[in-house]
Formats: structure tokens, sequence, C-alpha cells
């Protein structure tokens, strides 16, 4: 099965965060499943980091790519369709980041990894 990382659930996966549910910690850690990561949440990392509201142990350049190889995740990326699929998407949630994380769940029939409690009233799956 496949599914997509929201960013606080990459970061929770990473730092050992008490925050993450159980469902998803077993389904990261099945080795049968594709843990993807989009290019939309190393771009939120990338910002977050810039503006000085996350803090990292190392530049986040090197920690997505270093923790991806080790975790074996995979790269999902932005494409024009899931970018103009956000045009289609009712004005549920204000943050762009989620936003395409939807939108590439709806057009890849994918679901998300999440704690977010707005997501699933866009009608994507979730695991929690």
């Amino acid at each position: 099965m496949r599914a997509i990382l929201d960013t606080h659930t990459f970061l929770w996966w990473n730092m050992d965060d008490p925050h993450l549910s159980n469902a998803a910690r077993a389904f990261i850690r099945d080795g049968t499943n594709e843990v993807l990561l989009s290019a939309a949440s190393a771009w939120e990392i990338a910002i977050k980091c810039a503006r000085g509201r996350l803090t990292l142990p190392e530049d986040p350049g090197e920690y997505v790519a270093d923790r991806m190889v080790k975790h074996h995740f995979l790269p999902l990326p932005v494409q024009i369709s899931h970018a103009l699929q956000v045009f289609n998407l009712p004005d549920v949630h204000q943050d762009p980041f989620d936003r395409l994380l939807v939108a590439q769940s709806q057009l890849e029939d994918i679901p998300i990894l999440t704690a977010d409690t707005v997501i699933p009233q866009y009608g994507v799956s979730i695991i929690w």
C-alpha cells in the first residue's frame, strides 16, 4: 500500500514524537508499504527553517535527504496537474501545503498519513 506523509508526520517520525499515532507508526514501519514524501513537504520544511519556525539538527536539505534514504521514503514530485487540482478544492483549509497534499492524494488515489482534523473534510483517505 502507498501513502503520503503529511509534513508533521515526517517530522514526528524522525523525532520519535509521541504525537505520532500507533497506526501511522505501524504503517511507516511496515516494509511492504511505499511511504511517499511530497516535494510540497520539503518546500514547507525549507520555508519554516528559513523563517526560524522550525529548527533541525542540520541543514534542511541534508536533513530531508538523509532521512528519506534512511527510512526508504520515496519522493512524490509536484506535477502541474497536482497544482491545478487545488483550484477544484473547496475552501476548507487555508494551508497551501496541505491543499497541495490533498490534491496529490486525490489525483494519485493515495491516503495521507496525517493528524490534521481538517483534511478528512476533502473526502480523501486518512491513515491515523
